[in-house]
């Protein structure tokens, strides 16, 4: 009997825990009601891409060898003809024996043509020799003579690395092209450098930049580019520095597009005003948005609460205010600008109006 009894009970615990189970499942949510409002609408493209200097400068040499020094440290802001590098001469063998002979061979040569300009000379003050054999003596002369300086001049090149001509001293220092800040080093103490040339591009050995002339550059997807022109304001976000935002204007927008994946995107640069004190690094990552148009103090609903109906905008508004279960009816609108939150309602509501925002659905 006792058994029954249990079973009984159990039966019953059971039986009311999948009532309170399907009673609860059953509850509904009450929807809730949104009121048209008055603001701003601001349409905006979205460009994402990096702050880079306007122009970077990429150093290179004119003179083979070794890097012998490295007279700075990346991040130093640097002046046009600072030095920057100072290269050693680092020639072959066989280049170092071609100068030398080379030079031997054109200091006997010039010695000899010197002897018989020196010959001419007495038989010219005698006038044996004529002014123009004798103008033509010394015209192979004086070639010869350059000849052999210039000879010396290329080995002591190679040996140390500089030399003094022309009230001009010619070195092996690499200098600062332009003003501004180093951003990157490419060689190191030890490190061979190849020069450019004609034929091959060299070694990069450093690159600067003018960091007071900076840039976002990045890409916005063909949908909006038809949008923009250049001189809109746009608000550029730092990656780095989320609580500040700067000021730009659209400088220029590429006439080609690239893919990126499935997607087609334009090149975009936009200048960037004042930066509030803030400093501003090379790569940083950002993101800017293109005001397009604007609209001021319009009525405007969440854009979540249209309906889009076989082409038709409709919104939800509440009939009566009665107790129990209330009645909903659609109304149809028409629609004007959209931020992607709010959207402008041109006509079918007032201000004050109330639209129901049912709750989302349950997913199963």
């Amino acid at each position: 009997m006792k058994k029954w009894i249990l079973r009984g009970i159990a039966s019953l615990f059971i039986l009311m825990f999948f009532y309170f189970l399907f009673a609860c499942g059953k509850k509904q949510v009450a929807n809730k009601i949104v009121a048209v409002s008055r603001g701003d609408i601001q349409e905006k493209a979205l460009a994402v891409g990096t702050i880079d200097p306007e122009k970077e400068t990429k150093v290179k040499s004119t003179i083979p060898g070794i890097v012998a020094e490295v007279l700075f440290k990346v991040g130093d802001p640097v002046k046009i003809g600072a030095p920057l590098f100072k290269i050693s001469p680092n020639p072959t063998p066989l280049e170092y024996v071609e100068a030398r002979r080379s030079m031997e061979i054109a200091e006997v040569t010039m010695n000899k043509l010197k002897a018989d300009w020196e010959r001419q000379m007495q038989l010219f003050k005698r006038a044996l020799v004529s002014q123009s054999n004798m103008e033509s003596v010394e015209s192979s002369y004086q070639e010869a003579n350059l000849r052999y300086k210039t000879a010396m001049e290329r080995l002591e090149l190679l040996e140390k690395g500089r030399i003094h001509m022309s009230n001009r001293e010619i070195d092996s220092i690499i200098k600062a092209p332009i003003d501004g800040v180093i951003l990157s080093q490419n060689v190191f103490q030890g490190d061979p450098v190849v020069p450019l040339t004609n034929y091959q591009p060299g070694t990069e050995l450093c690159s600067l930049a003018d960091m007071e002339s900076l840039r976002f550059k990045g890409t916005v997807d063909e949908i909006d580019v038809g949008k923009i022109a250049s001189g809109m304001d746009a608000e550029i976000q730092i990656g780095a520095l989320p609580d500040t935002k700067i000021g730009g204007k659209v400088e220029r927008i590429f006439p080609k597009a690239k893919k990126e994946g499935n997607a087609t995107l334009f090149d975009i640069e936009i200048s960037i005003g004042k930066t509030g004190g803030q400093t501003l690094r090379a790569g940083f990552s950002a993101t800017a948005s293109i005001r397009i148009r604007d609209r001021k103090q319009v009525l405007m609903l969440p854009e979540r609460l249209i309906i889009f109906d076989n082409g038709k905008r409709f919104v939800e508004v509440p009939e009566g205010e009665g107790k129990g279960e209330q009645k909903i009816r659609k109304v149809e609108i028409q629609t004007g600008l959209s931020d992607g939150l709010n959207i402008e309602i041109l006509s079918g509501l007032k201000e004050g109006d109330k639209v129901v925002e049912k709750p989302p659905r349950e997913i199963k």
